[in-house]
């Protein structure tokens, strides 16, 4: 079912794509332009109720799917982020078409940024992909300004040559390290160490007092701090509760709560456990002897496929 969540622009909305926009989309279609760089044009009435009817059918991965672009009230374009069907790995894909009498504004790149924020904030995607025409040199020139790479190309849906372009999460926003004061460095060491090692963290730095651990542009610090006021952390007081850490698939989140028992951690709601976080969150909840919590969580869908 094709339910992805609304978006909203200064100038836009994009809502999900319904079955009573199709008489509008047939209308934006008539224009031969918005279907130049198809295999097949979409001018016929019927062929473009049939597309849309396939992308009312979608049944891929939750926050993703087929939008509606309005401007007020009228709808004006179409646009999708969803599974590639032309990519190895079903990767995210992103397409959109405005009609040509609101070109030059740009409110197509308005409506595409805000799918590709969607998709890589939103979502947490790894990346967005883009097929597109080599004679489409104006959405060529959208997707590069949006940040897109070039990769590479080939002939794709049917209508010759294409480029392959992707956009990678960017590192603004993100944190960049988290910092725990705690009472014994060793058995922090123990825990942690173990714990983040497991999960693909590698040691960052050492001294003395404490050692970080890196992943990508984030590192996380145990440190036992001269100033360390109390000898244990109280997770029900003001100040951090617990972390929460994506694990790849449910199997291993289920081996790293077996495996945390001979490291330092003790399991939490056992009685609760994998879904104490409810029916459709699959986690396991751990202590260690310091009192810090930790949660490890199996990504969206892990028991099928990831997201990204």
């Amino acid at each position: 079912m094709n339910n992805p969540p609304g978006l909203e622009t200064a100038r836009l909305r994009l809502r999900p794509l319904a079955g009573s926009d199709t008489e509008a989309i047939v209308e934006l279609f008539a224009d031969p332009a918005l279907s130049a760089h198809f295999a097949v044009p979409l001018t016929e009435p019927d062929l473009v109720r049939e597309m849309v009817g396939r992308r009312l059918a979608y049944d891929g991965p939750a926050g993703m799917g087929h939008w509606a672009i309005e401007r007020d009230g009228e709808v004006i374009g179409l646009a999708h982020l969803r599974p590639s069907a032309e990519l190895p790995g079903e990767v995210p894909e992103i397409g959109y078409y405005l009609a040509r009498a609101y070109g030059g504004q740009g409110l197509a790149t308005e409506a595409a940024s805000a799918l590709l924020d969607h998709g890589l904030v939103g979502l947490g995607l790894s990346s967005v992909w883009a097929l597109i025409g080599e004679s489409n040199v104006a959405s060529l020139n959208l997707v590069r300004r949006l940040g897109f790479l070039d990769v590479g190309g080939g002939d794709h849906y049917g209508s010759g040559p294409h480029r392959v372009l992707v956009a990678l999460p960017s590192d603004h926003g993100r944190a960049h390290h988290i910092e725990l004061w705690v009472p014994d460095l060793a058995r922090a060491e123990e825990s942690w160490g173990w714990l983040l090692g497991a999960l693909g963290w590698r040691e960052f730095q050492r001294w003395p007092a404490g050692v970080s651990w890196k992943h990508g542009a984030t590192y996380l610090v145990v440190e036992r701090s001269p100033a360390l006021s109390g000898e244990k952390h109280e997770r029900t007081a003001p100040g951090l509760n617990h972390l929460a850490l994506h694990v790849d698939t449910r199997d291993r989140v289920k081996d790293l709560a077996s495996e945390a028992l001979e490291h330092g951690w003790s399991a939490m709601f056992a009685d609760k456990y994998p879904y104490a976080g409810g029916d459709q969150h699959y986690a396991a909840y751990l202590e260690n002897t310091d009192g810090f919590e930790v949660e490890l969580v199996a990504l969206p869908g892990s028991d099928v496929t990831r997201l990204g």
